[in-house]
């Protein structure tokens, strides 16, 4: 069983820098008026149904655990920052969604060898900073036979582009951090999970975001409310000279990206996102 307690001194600061990034800002908001239906999305891929025992890793607000759990599993929704738990407690309360919110660290996972049928992450593991040790826990709590399911925003994505573009900005990574968007390679995933897995099926698709009317528009929420652009701008908050060179380049990266499109009724600023959705039988 994985001990968080063994973590180095270093390892604790480092995740308590995690735990409060992703405190920042809003993300259940992020969450729910970006990707509402990306979490879904990895459950029927998972083929997750009525008593599956799941695990939902770094779960952030339920996007994945919540849609698992009204289709009759039996879930556990894990995470590092317990701000993101309560709020995802409300949000099943509110959908009628009974589930288990537990808060833990995706490379130290509590719980025991084999005890879950599904273990999956939609957009939350790739944040973990030691990608291989993420990989194996998820795989230890997996019984045979069980599965691996993964959502994960690719390096050439816009979200993967984002943090391209974020990374000279933002403070050094830890040592021996990865960063986040290669979780999104369906290479470096096969290599992480390696042989203790079988009947690999990866794909790359996209989710449509349409709620922005601007690339300033976008800028200015991701500044507002995603943990780690709010990290990013606070790193650079003494110098207006780089706040205002990555005020400049989020959005040029958001036109383009952007597809603009228009109708009768409206004129706005849609956005494919693209990300890699890969399922494994654990061995």
């Amino acid at each position: 069983m994985g001990d968080a307690t063994a973590a180095s001194g270093t390892d604790r600061a480092v995740k308590a820098k995690h735990r409060a990034m992703w405190a920042l800002g809003d993300y259940p908001a992020v969450a729910d008026q970006l990707i509402p239906t990306l979490g879904a999305t990895l459950v029927d891929a998972c083929g997750i149904g009525a008593g599956t025992r799941v695990l939902d890793v770094a779960a952030g607000t339920g996007n994945a655990a919540i849609p698992a759990a009204l289709a009759g599993a039996d879930v556990v929704a894990s995470d590092l920052t317990p701000e993101l738990l309560e709020a995802g407690r409300l949000i099943a309360e509110g959908l009628g969604a009974e589930l288990e919110w537990r808060e833990a660290d995706v490379e130290a996972l509590p719980f025991a060898d084999a005890t879950f049928d599904t273990v999956m992450s939609c957009v939350g593991v790739m944040f973990a900073p030691h990608h291989q040790a993420g990989a194996d826990e998820m795989l230890r709590v997996c019984r045979p036979g069980g599965t691996i399911g993964l959502v994960n925003w690719t390096p050439q994505g816009f979200i993967g582009r984002m943090f391209t573009t974020m990374k000279p900005y933002a403070p050094p990574p830890p040592p021996g951090a990865q960063p986040p968007p290669l979780w999104g390679d369906e290479e470096h995933v096969r290599a992480l999970l390696g042989e203790r897995v079988g009947s690999v099926e990866a794909r790359r698709d996209t989710v449509r975001v349409d709620r922005f009317t601007s690339p300033e528009e976008l800028r200015d929420y991701f500044k507002r409310n995603y943990g780690p652009t709010i990290a990013v701008y606070r790193n650079i908050a003494d110098a207006p000279e780089r706040v205002a060179a990555l005020d400049r380049e989020l959005v040029e990266l958001a036109r383009d990206h952007a597809r603009l499109t228009s109708s009768a009724d409206a004129a706005g600023m849609a956005m494919d996102w693209e990300y890699l959705l890969l399922t494994a039988r654990r061995s």
